[in-house]
C-alpha cells in the first residue's frame, strides 16, 4: 500500500526536532517576511503613466476577457452558459464607462489646448 506520508523519524528526538520546526513554521508570526512597502499585490502599475494611457489599456484589457468570455459562452451549455453571458455584460458596461472616461478625457485636453 502507497501512503501519502513519510513513516515518522524512529528517533524521539528527531522528531520533536521536526515538530517544533514545523510548529514555529506555521504559528511563529516574526519569521514571517512583511510585505514590500509598494503595495500587497502580484502586479504593479509602473508610476508616471498618464490617464489616458491607463485608460486605453484597460479597455484593450477589457476587450480581450470580453472576447474569451463571449467564446466561452458559445462553447458551453445550460447554467454556465448564462454565468458566462452574465459576466461578457458586466464587462461590456465597464468598457462603456471606460470608453465614456476617455471621451471626457479628450474633451477635457482640447479644450486646454
Amino acid at each position: 500500500m502507497i501512503k501519502d506520508s513519510p513513516n515518522p523519524p524512529s528517533d524521539s528526538i528527531t522528531l520533536h526536532t521536526a515538530a517544533h520546526r514545523a510548529i514555529n513554521h506555521y504559528l511563529n508570526p516574526s519569521e514571517k517576511p512583511e510585505p514590500p512597502a509598494e503595495g500587497h499585490g502580484l502586479f504593479t502599475v509602473r508610476e508616471g503613466l498618464d490617464v489616458e494611457t491607463l485608460l486605453i489599456n484597460a479597455s484593450e484589457d477589457l476587450a480581450s476577457v470580453q472576447a474569451l468570455a463571449s467564446y466561452l459562452a458559445f462553447e458551453i451549455d445550460g447554467n454556465p452558459r448564462n454565468v458566462t453571458l452574465g459576466i461578457h455584460r458586466m464587462l461590456e458596461g465597464i468598457r462603456l464607462l471606460i470608453e465614456k472616461a476617455l471621451d471626457q478625457y479628450d474633451l477635457i485636453v482640447a479644450k486646454e489646448d
